[in-house]
């Protein structure tokens, strides 16, 4: 059953208005949207890009453009903060709302993706996360504070303004919703680049913004290139906030450029190299399944992905026997069959990028156990590779390659693994297999990772928060932690009078 009591059976949008929560301060759907996903989404309405410049969208499995989309720049930027800030001001309609009625358009909003899933190929998760912030919009509560003297003091949580939202291209649905989630949740305005590599998918979730009844501006979604409409967004002088999920040299840039204008606050999920601990004791099958899984999931293009994967040296030449005669079974091939367990890479640069890391590898003496070149005549596919012998000073066990490629590294003793594993820039994530839970503990409060996994790789819950130590990243997503960042804490102090006037 849905949330409203109706059957899961897909409905018309126009239903999911006589949901049983009140909301007489939302608009009432708009059932007929207009259909333009390959423009500027800016003040609920679709736009050329000012320049009227566009740039192809390609399919990654075949090379062959899928359309064209409009490429937005600075001048359109101007125009979604100009609108994001229209809507934020006192007294619109958006600022107006109760946070129940932000709640219940958050709902809308999760309902019609999953009217609309298989049309967008969206997993679970999407919805998830936008239910989840519908959840709390009337639940991020302040706190009375007992300082002393004759005194009342409390505080507020308000939105912060302004939100700038750049998103990457490996799970585009994914960390729309997580983005918009928290901030909408808060009551925030945003102005959303979405990647240019995925831009289809995040603009037809625009049309169905619209189509349930947030009022213009709220959200305004612009692709383009990260030097233009990037680089605009964090310069902005209107932008309140930055939120950015991509690599950690183009995190720094954002950061530098954030302070360098208006001190805007920002958020970070960027890069990583994390290490996948495999102690003498634990579950083989187990562990050569997730550590499979752990790299090759979305064709390595995860930034959380075990990449580094550690061998306790008493297991270590089963270990990479199982894992090559998995990795050789996995089925490569079009991402609409549903056999196909490993797709293409996203695009040209990203494919010839992997294929330069796997070149270092062979160079740098790492041993060559399975994979190492192109998976098929046309389009981005690259087989599953593994590397055994790897050395941590090697570029492939120091770089993240986003790509499907293992390193496998032999270690003696959990002290020289902890060491080796936390010798990196980074920070996302880490994982721990072991029967043994003391052991198990210990390591996982050793590693300087934002995520540990024990006996499990890329587990995710909407509740539970995600980021990283060090290079990669500052601030915290999902869960409660998440929506910390899209708020202002204020003070209210007031003077108790001591008798009746």
């Amino acid at each position: 059953m849905l949330r409203t009591g109706i059957s899961r059976t897909l409905r018309p949008v126009s239903r999911i208005s006589a949901c049983t929560y009140s909301a007489a301060a939302i608009p009432a759907p708009n059932t007929q949207p207009d259909i333009h996903y390959n423009k500027l989404f800016i003040n609920n309405e679709w736009h050329d890009a000012v320049n009227k410049k566009t740039f192809p969208t390609i399919n990654p499995a075949t090379g062959e453009v899928i359309c064209q989309v409009a490429e937005g720049d600075k001048a359109d930027v101007d125009k979604a903060v100009k609108a994001a800030k229209g809507a934020f001001r006192l007294g619109s309609p958006w600022r107006r709302m109760d946070a129940s009625d932000r709640g219940m358009l958050l709902h809308r909003l999760a309902d019609c993706i999953e009217r609309d899933a298989a049309y967008l190929a969206v997993s679970g998760s999407w919805i998830r996360s936008m239910s989840y912030y519908a959840g709390w919009a009337d639940k991020w509560e302040g706190k009375t504070i007992p300082i002393d003297g004759d005194y009342f003091c409390y505080t507020r949580h308000e939105p912060i303004g302004v939100c700038g939202q750049i998103i990457p291209w490996n799970f585009p649905l994914l960390m729309q919703a997580w983005k918009l989630g928290p901030a909408l949740a808060t009551g925030n305005t945003v102005v959303m680049k979405v990647a240019e590599q995925t831009p289809l998918t995040a603009l037809y979730v625009a049309s169905l913004i619209k189509e349930v009844g947030f009022p213009p501006g709220v959200v305004n979604i612009v692709p383009g290139m990260g030097p233009s409409a990037g680089a605009a967004i964090a310069s902005h002088m209107d932008v309140d906030k930055v939120a950015f999920t991509g690599s950690t040299e183009v995190g720094q840039l954002i950061q530098q450029t954030s302070g360098a204008s208006n001190l805007k606050k920002v958020t970070l999920e960027l890069g990583g190299k994390s290490p996948n601990i495999i102690l003498s004791d634990a579950n083989m099958d187990e562990a050569v399944d997730q550590a499979n899984m752990a790299i090759f999931f979305n064709q390595g293009q995860c930034c959380c992905a075990g990449s580094r994967t550690y061998v306790q040296e008493s297991i270590y030449n089963e270990f990479v026997e199982r894992s090559v005669e998995r990795a050789k079974k996995r089925v490569v091939g079009d991402p609409f069959n549903l056999k196909t367990e490993h797709g293409p890479q996203v695009d040209d640069e990203q494919y010839q990028k992997i294929l330069s890391y796997i070149n270092s590898g062979k160079h740098e003496g790492a041993k060559l156990l399975c994979g190492g070149s192109a998976a098929a005549d046309r389009g981005y596919f690259i087989q599953p590779t593994i590397f055994g012998d790897v050395q941590d000073n090697m570029k492939i066990a120091r770089e993240e390659i986003f790509g499907p490629v293992m390193q496998i590294l032999k270690f003696k003793s959990v002290e020289e693994v902890i060491e080796r594993a936390n010798d990196t820039k980074y920070g996302l994530a880490a994982a721990v297999f072991t029967t043994d839970i003391n052991k198990a503990q210990y390591i996982s409060n050793s590693l300087r990772a934002g995520t540990v996994w024990i006996n499990c790789y890329n587990v995710f819950g909407v509740q539970a928060p995600f980021g990283g130590y060090k290079a990669s990243g500052t601030g915290r997503e999902l869960g409660e932690y998440g929506l910390e960042n899209y708020t202002e804490v204020k003070t209210v102090t007031i003077k108790i009078p001591q008798k009746n006037s």
